[in-house]
C-alpha cells in the first residue's frame, strides 16, 4: 500500500507541476506577436499538456482509487474524503479548460488577455491548498 501511496503522490506532484506552468505558457503566448513564438509555444503546450499532465492526471486518479479500495468502507463514511474528491473533480475540470485552450491556441483563436491567464494560474493553488490539508489533517 505505501508504494501505492507514493506512486499516487508522485503522479500528484508532476500533474499539479504541468497545471501551475501551462497557464504561465498561456500567458506569455497570449503577448507573443511574432511566429516564431507562437509555433514555439504551441509545441510547449501540446507536450506539456498531452505528455505530463494527461498521464499524470491519470495515474492519480488511478493510484487515488487504487489507494480507497484498502478501506473501503471507512472512506464511504469519511466526510473529509467526500469534500477532497469534490475539489479533486474541479481540478479535472480545470484540466480539461486547459486542455481547451491548448486547442485554442493551436487554432490560433485564443480571446483570452494574459492577464486572465494570471489570474486562471491562482486558481489551482488554492485548490491544492485545501486538498492537502484535507488529506493532511482530516478536519471532519
Amino acid at each position: 500500500m505505501l508504494w501505492i501511496k507514493a506512486f499516487h503522490l508522485i503522479s500528484v506532484i508532476c500533474w499539479f507541476a504541468g497545471i501551475f506552468y501551462l497557464p504561465r505558457l498561456f500567458v506569455y503566448h497570449a503577448d507573443a506577436k511574432d511566429e516564431i513564438s507562437n509555433t514555439r509555444f504551441k509545441t510547449m503546450e501540446r507536450r506539456l499538456y498531452y505528455g505530463i499532465m494527461v498521464p499524470s492526471a491519470v495515474a492519480t486518479v488511478g493510484f487515488g482509487v487504487w489507494l480507497m479500495t484498502f478501506n473501503l468502507s471507512y472512506y464511504r463514511a469519511a466526510a473529509w474524503l467526500h469534500v477532497k474528491l469534490a475539489l479533486v473533480f474541479l481540478v479535472l475540470v480545470y484540466h480539461l479548460y486547459c486542455g481547451h485552450c491548448v486547442k485554442r491556441f493551436k487554432r490560433d483563436a485564443n480571446t483570452h488577455s494574459s492577464t486572465y491567464y494570471r489570474i486562471m494560474n491562482e486558481v489551482p493553488t488554492l485548490l491544492l491548498v485545501a486538498i492537502v490539508i484535507l488529506a493532511v489533517v482530516k478536519p471532519f
